[in-house]
């Protein structure tokens, strides 16, 4: 530890959500696709209208998905390149 650092370790543990009485402090999550799966709403001027897409997506998405629509390669990320990260589905890419 560095001087003037508490010497405290907090340990968060899977799904636990943190109240201060009727409101909620914070929440910590885990790897499962329940934490990581979230919807997300995408607007594109080039999409038909009331097209819907219902496929899960994951949050590791959103950036090479940006990426791609801003004509960028996305899988010069190298979490993309590790995880073989897509983008968002009919998006392209």
């Amino acid at each position: 530890m560095t001087p003037g650092t508490p010497d405290v370790l907090g340990i968060a543990q899977h799904g636990v959500v943190y109240t201060g009485g009727m409101s909620k402090i914070a929440e910590h999550g885990g790897n499962d696709p329940q934490d990581r799966n979230v919807p997300i709403l995408v607007v594109l001027p080039s999409a038909h209208q009331g097209s819907t897409i219902t496929s899960p997506v994951e949050t590791t998405q959103i950036a090479p998905t940006i990426l791609t629509l801003l004509g960028l390669d996305p899988s010069q990320l190298q979490a993309v390149q590790i995880e073989h990260t897509q983008v968002l589905p009919g998006i392209g890419g």
